[in-house]
This record gives C-alpha cells, sequence and structure tokens, in this order.
C-alpha cells in the first residue's frame, strides 16, 4: 500500500477488494502496543433486497454467558477477561511501580498494552463467529433494547459487561444480517419478557426478584427457566411484528 510521504508498506491484507470499488480514504492507526492498522473506506453499490423472514430467533442477554437464545442454546462466552484478569492486575502492578518514561517503563507498557490486546482480539474473534452461525441459520433475530453504557457503570455488573461484549455482537449481528437481507429487531427494554409467562400470558410479579432463576406459572402450571422464557416472548414478539 503507497502512503503519502512514506511511500511502499508490505501490508497484511483481511479480504480482497472488487474491482468495481472506489476508494474514498484511508486512516491509519496505532495500537498501545505499537502496531499500526490502516483502516480502508470504499464507496459501492450494494442493493440487497430485503428477504421475508421464514426462521425467528429470540436472544436474552445473560451477564454471565452473553445470551440464552429461545431455542435453549447458550453463547458458552468464555469469559476472557476473567482468564486474564490476575496476570493482568500483576502486570499492571509493575508497571506502576516503575518510573513513567525509563526504557523499563515502556518495556512494561508495551507488555500490558499486548496483554490488554490479546483479550479484546480473543473476545472480537469469538463474537464474529457467533453472530456468523446465527445469521447464517436465521432470517429475523429479536433483542431487547438495552443500555449497556449504564449497565456498564454498575458497580455489581461493570465488569461482566465490558467482559462480555454484548454490544459489539448486536453491532455484529446487524450488518451481518442487512448484508443477507436479514433483519435485526429491538423491542422495548422495558418489555416484561421475564415476568411474563410464554405459555399464557400470565405476568409473575414474583420474578421481579433477579435471584429467582427457574419458577412455576400460578395459572398454567408451566415451569420456567428464566432465561429461556424471556428468549421466547422476545422471539414471539419478532414474528408478530412480522
Amino acid at each position: 500500500m503507497k502512503l503519502p510521504k512514506i511511500g511502499q508498506v508490505k501490508v497484511k491484507q483481511h479480504r480482497e477488494i472488487p474491482a468495481s470499488y472506489v476508494l474514498k480514504s484511508v486512516t491509519v492507526s496505532q495500537s498501545p502496543s505499537g502496531k499500526y492498522h490502516a483502516s480502508i473506506s470504499f464507496e459501492y453499490e450494494n442493493q440487497v433486497p430485503e428477504r421475508k423472514p421464514h426462521t425467528f430467533l429470540g436472544l436474552d442477554f445473560s451477564m454471565n454467558g452473553l445470551y440464552k437464545d429461545s431455542e435453549g442454546n447458550e453463547a458458552e462466552y468464555p469469559k476472557y477477561y476473567r482468564k486474564w484478569e490476575k496476570k493482568l492486575e500483576r502486570e499492571q502492578r509493575k508497571l506502576s511501580h516503575m518510573q513513567k518514561g525509563s526504557r523499563n517503563w515502556e518495556k512494561q507498557r508495551i507488555k500490558v498494552a499486548k496483554l490488554h490486546e490479546k483479550v479484546a482480539n480473543q473476545r472480537k474473534d469469538f463474537l464474529h463467529k457467533r453472530s456468523r452461525e446465527i445469521v447464517n441459520a436465521y432470517d429475523c433475530v429479536c433483542i431487547e433494547d438495552l443500555d449497556m453504557k449504564a449497565m456498564a457503570r454498575s458497580l455489581h455488573f461493570g465488569k461482566s459487561v465490558h467482559d462480555n461484549g454484548w454490544g459489539m455482537f448486536t453491532t455484529f449481528l446487524k450488518y451481518k444480517l442487512e448484508e443477507e437481507g436479514k433483519q435485526l429487531i429491538r423491542i422495548d427494554k422495558w418489555y416484561p419478557s421475564s415476568q411474563t409467562c410464554s405459555v399464557c400470558g400470565y405476568k409473575n410479579p414474583e420474578t421481579k426478584d433477579l435471584g429467582m432463576r427457574e419458577w412455576d406459572c400460578p395459572r398454567c402450571k408451566s415451569h420456567h427457566d428464566r432465561d429461556l422464557n424471556a428468549a421466547i416472548n422476545i422471539r414471539k414478539l419478532s414474528s408478530l411484528n412480522k
């Protein structure tokens, strides 16, 4: 790749660029670990016809496991940050004891940055793979429109929210679905998906207690897993909207 004032630079290209694409701009950035990245923007015509959805999936956000879907499957998120947390804290502590700006401080700073980069790359790879599996299998996906920034500020949930990357996951889902003429539907975050029986529609006020992971419907006696029941209710809303 040829850059102004620098000249030819060897790059690792992630995908082939069609001849019909028109180059608009290149943004070069450097990560804290010292790696350079070039983000290339192209203009192209891409009119994807919208599909009539036949298969629907509801996803209920899970603080620890990323999500549980309306088919009863879980993402089984590996919690990358939690796995590396102790080592990160140890290396960060070493950095804090060094003289800022010294050669050893710079080496340690890069070491810490590479660890954070490793966690971020592992998370991104997992989220790309999970979102691709869902997009390949379903025409319409329905999720709750959650305020992740507010949840990330919580003293109780902050680390878990930052670790599982739900916001990044839904971004990947959205553009992957749109590329194939499929749809992502967001429902109101105040919709009582966890409190409503997915069989008879009874709203159980006792389930406001987040510690209640399973419950029996007082009306129809159906037994529910909290997250699965919520995911089923979310899926029903997506099919009703269509």
